[in-house]
């Protein structure tokens, strides 16, 4: 039987094997994993830090059920036309704010990078992720992901999940 600070030690290896995960499936541009990171009922949100800090509810982008992700993953594979890049994700070691029972509140830096073919890689987006991940038998899955970014301007447009 394992004591107290093993499984908190394990609960803590398999959040930041999920934050590396994520990051992996979305920048091998694997949609179908990246909605398999969600539970059934859940929320993806990306907002500017300024609407997130004053309680507006306006985000970039609301996607508010996995069957909205499978939306979301759908366009993207066959029906939004841009220029194509790559991005790479790079993230911080999550900090846990809260963890009772199978939920566990948590959140970590991240920034992606952005690279156009035949030119320079630049910085996309930088903020922070705010989590609350449920611990199920499949492993753990986000109830809600909220991607706050500290601009208020994104480049051009928001294809890829963050």
């Amino acid at each position: 039987m394992m004591s107290t600070v093993e499984t908190a030690f394990h609960t803590y290896l398999d959040l930041m094997q999920l934050y590396a995960d994520y990051a992996a499936a979305v920048d091998a541009e694997h949609w179908s994993k990246w909605i398999d990171f969600f539970t059934e009922d859940c929320v993806y949100k990306v907002q500017p830090r300024e609407n997130h800090e004053r309680g507006f509810p306006l985000a970039t982008l609301a996607l508010l059920s996995r069957n909205m992700l499978k939306d979301r993953a759908y366009g993207i594979q066959e029906t939004l036309f841009h220029d194509p890049y790559y991005q790479r994700h790079v993230v911080g070691v999550p900090r846990i704010l809260k963890h009772e029972g199978d939920i566990i509140e948590a959140e970590a830096n991240y920034s992606v990078f952005r690279t156009k073919l035949s030119q320079e890689t630049t910085v996309f987006n930088v903020g922070r992720y705010i989590d609350r991940i449920r611990i199920t038998p499949q492993g753990m899955k986000f109830e809600s992901r909220l991607c706050i970014y500290d601009t208020e301007m994104i480049p051009n447009s928001l294809i890829y999940p963050i």
